[in-house]
């Protein structure tokens, strides 16, 4: 059985309890009425989540101990419930993949809203800005509340957009007004080109909206340097050509690459290449999923570049 998981995440007093209160106390959220839902509290703030709700089929429970969030006891509710949707107010201390981790078979994400306050946020993301990086990642909306009037609302829209350029930006001001972000954003090179050539500085945010707007690269060919990795476990004849990506800091570097099906004979692994080739998307066992697989046209040895990590900055 598919069980819809709606997370709310954010740190202490950001607006997560206000907004949950809301949606629970909305009869539209509620339009199916055999739908039971179990709403699981990850930490407890100063606005307590009370009845009277939209539902009377609404069961609340207190998990603020990361040890007990795991599988069995998330079904365990579920069951003792018979619930059919999950609502989760997460701890903003926890990170997301700690959750994704606990999930039972057959639960899945299916929207992740971020609350921040905005007279706080610089100072979370100046000590804690892996937490802030990792809230920001997967969110389909950001919500920034308690904005002042003349708030820099650019400053907030890039902390949004180093992270992530799909999530949706919504501002609530003290003066009661609100909207949702309308800055754009265009990419440092142009997707809709037959060919995109991507600088070295770029290439973090071609890899990041390649995995996010996979469709727009199929059938286009790209151009970009890169470093080979080569293991046994890759298709016969195939190579992974990428760069180290740093998201936040020098601790979260990793390494992050696209796969090409052939043409691993004429290359090294961790050796530096600068490689032209078309692009198609399909069912990629390396992905385990549809993804961006490379077709090689050319591919020229490069020496290393001075700074080989990539950033979104």
């Amino acid at each position: 059985m598919d069980i819809p998981v709606y997370l709310f995440t954010g740190f202490l007093e950001a607006g997560k309890t206000k907004f949950l209160r809301e949606t629970l106390c909305d009869k539209s959220f509620f339009d199916n009425k055999r739908d039971k839902t179990l709403v699981i509290l990850c930490e407890e703030g100063e606005e307590e989540l009370e009845p009277p709700f939209a539902s009377k089929e609404i069961y609340i429970e207190v998990i603020d101990d990361k040890k007990k969030l795991n599988p069995d006891k998330l079904e365990a509710l579920r069951s003792k419930y018979k619930a059919t949707r999950v609502m989760v107010e997460y701890n903003g201390m926890w990170l997301i993949q700690e959750l994704v981790s606990a999930l039972p078979e057959g639960w899945f994400i299916c929207q992740e809203m971020c609350f921040n306050d905005a007279s706080q946020i610089d100072v979370y993301n100046a000590n804690m800005r892996n937490l802030v990086v990792d809230k920001f990642t997967n969110a389909d909306l950001v919500v920034f509340n308690r904005c002042e009037p003349d708030e820099d609302i650019n400053k907030l829209h890039k902390l949004v957009r180093g992270v992530s350029r799909r999530a949706e930006i919504f501002y609530e001001k003290t003066n009661g007004q609100a909207a949702y972000d309308d800055i754009e954003d265009p990419l440092p090179f142009d997707v809709n080109a037959p060919h995109i050539k991507i600088e070295d500085r770029d290439f973090a945010l071609f890899y990041r909206d390649m995995a996010e707007n996979t469709a727009q690269y199929d059938k286009k060919s790209v151009s970009f340097l890169g470093l080979v990795n080569k293991y046994r476990a890759l298709p016969s004849g195939g190579f992974i050509i990428g760069r180290p990506v740093m998201t936040c800091c020098v601790e979260d570097i990793k390494y992050s690459g696209v796969f090409c099906e052939d043409g691993g004979d004429k290359v090294e692994t961790e050796k530096w290449y600068r490689i032209t080739a078309d692009v198609t998307v399909k069912p990629c066992r390396v992905y385990g999923r549809k993804g961006p697989v490379l077709r090689l046209v050319d591919i020229t040895p490069e020496t290393p570049p001075e700074d080989p990590v990539s950033t979104f900055y």
